[in-house]
């Protein structure tokens, strides 16, 4: 008999393990899936000592799926927020267990492999993720591209910007303690959640592992919800937002060659060369431009570190204790008024110039480019400056020790449970 102990429906003791399947108009093959969970929980009492339930998060279902899962005797929580990712964080939220499963409900996924996960949590990991690619893929279980391009893609990525060192950053099937899940404060709504998931880990600095498993050709005789170009695009999108590097690198960049350019067509200007170098007024434009998109892009990398902090799954960062009295809405005001000033008065002394020479045409573009670029950086110094007054909570000091505190802030999720998941009648079950 396999035991599906669920809190408060029968005076059985808490559950163990929780198995949250996501639906959404999966009733043809969702018996197949309970039925397969259920041999998850049986192996899971009968190997490692634990009991456990079946959650069905259930997204609108409108095939009478719901029924299904209750006649089959699991708990059903309907999660009014729409998206993959919202039915999960929904079906997490309301799940009993000390250890939660995510996995789909298309049998793609084989939920007794969620036995050794289960046992990589007891024994002190906080995540811990299946990998395909270490495990088997059946024959014409997975898309080409999603195999060959796609995945191994956003994992690079992923990877790159926030040293996760997973494999397969994108399997189903999932394992994780609840209070790391209170800890993550989870919410995306759509497929981002895969990814969303291990980079708020690996920001928090999770123990993360992984484990061998299996993809299976799933059971649905319709295309599945996955859209691999618009939801790859989602990933790539998620994983830029919340990359400080993503714009501080190409910022780096950009601005070292456009110093790089304009220091030397400025020695060549200074000694009579200007004509006689390669680096010419293209040139010069496109530096000044660089430039100006270097500034802009630093802002934005400082824009992201900031909102990541506040919100908790972004630690301080060594440099800002050194720099935190010379960073603050104030300091950049000044900065940018500064700059914008100069620029002006370079282009005031270009005007003057001008005039004396019967407003003839000027050769050299250098001084023109300097004082425009040195404008719209100081204009963009000013702008930025109150955008990150904004991100840190309408505070002037972006980086200051107060602030530095938000990151260990309780996750609103381990007291209140959102008022869009709504938890149906649960019975146990015995199966």
């Amino acid at each position: 008999m396999t035991n599906l102990a669920a809190i408060g429906t029968d005076g059985i003791a808490k559950p163990d393990v929780t198995i949250v399947m996501p639906c959404l108009n999966e009733a043809k093959w969702l018996p197949a899936c309970i039925a397969n969970a259920k041999q998850a929980v049986e192996a899971l009492r009968r190997e490692l000592g634990l009991n456990g339930e079946i959650v069905i998060a259930d997204n609108g279902s409108a095939d009478g799926s719901q029924l299904i899962a209750r006649a089959l005797g699991v708990r059903v929580v309907e999660v009014e927020r729409r998206g993959y990712g919202a039915a999960l964080v929904g079906g997490l939220d309301a799940a009993n267990g000390t250890y939660l499963v995510m996995g789909d409900a298309d049998g793609s996924y084989d939920f007794r492999e969620c036995v050794a996960m289960i046992r990589r949590l007891m024994e002190s990991a906080d995540l811990c993720m299946g990998s395909r690619f270490k495990g088997r893929i059946e024959p014409g279980a997975m898309p080409w591209k999603n195999r060959y391009i796609g995945n191994p893609a956003l994992t690079f990525v992923l990877n790159l910007f926030f040293r996760a060192g997973v494999s397969d950053a994108h399997c189903g099937l999932r394992a994780l303690t609840k209070s790391s899940f209170e800890r993550l404060d989870l919410s995306g709504r759509g497929m981002e959640f895969a990814s969303e998931l291990i980079i708020k880990a690996a920001l928090k600095k999770l123990k993360i592992v992984e484990v061998p498993v299996t993809l299976s050709r799933d059971l649905r005789d319709r295309p599945p919800h996955l859209r691999p170009w618009r939801d790859g695009w989602r990933h790539l999108r998620y994983l830029l937002m919340l990359s400080p590097w993503a714009f501080a690198a190409p910022a780096a960049l950009a601005a070292i060659f456009a110093v790089a350019i304009l220091s030397f067509a400025g020695i060549a200007t200074l000694r009579g060369l200007a004509g006689a170098t390669p680096i010419g007024n293209y040139w010069v434009i496109m530096a000044g431009a660089m430039l100006g998109l270097a500034h802009i892009a630093g802002l934005l990398a400082v824009a992201v570190h900031l909102y990541g902090r506040r919100q908790g799954y972004r630690h301080p960062s060594p440099w800002e204790a050194r720099v935190a009295s010379w960073i603050s809405l104030e300091t950049m005001l000044l900065a940018g008024g500064t700059a914008f000033m100069t620029g002006f008065g370079v282009l005031v002394l270009i005007l003057a110039y001008w005039s004396q020479h019967h407003f003839m045409a000027i050769d050299n573009m250098l001084p023109a480019v300097i004082g425009t670029t040195l404008m719209v950086v100081g204009a963009q110094n000013v702008l930025g400056g109150f955008l990150l007054a904004v991100i840190n909570g309408h505070e002037a000091d972006f980086l200051n020790e107060e602030k530095r505190q938000l990151g260990g802030r309780q996750n609103p999720r381990a007291q209140n449970c959102p008022a869009d998941v709504k938890e149906k009648d649960s019975k146990t079950a015995t199966g």
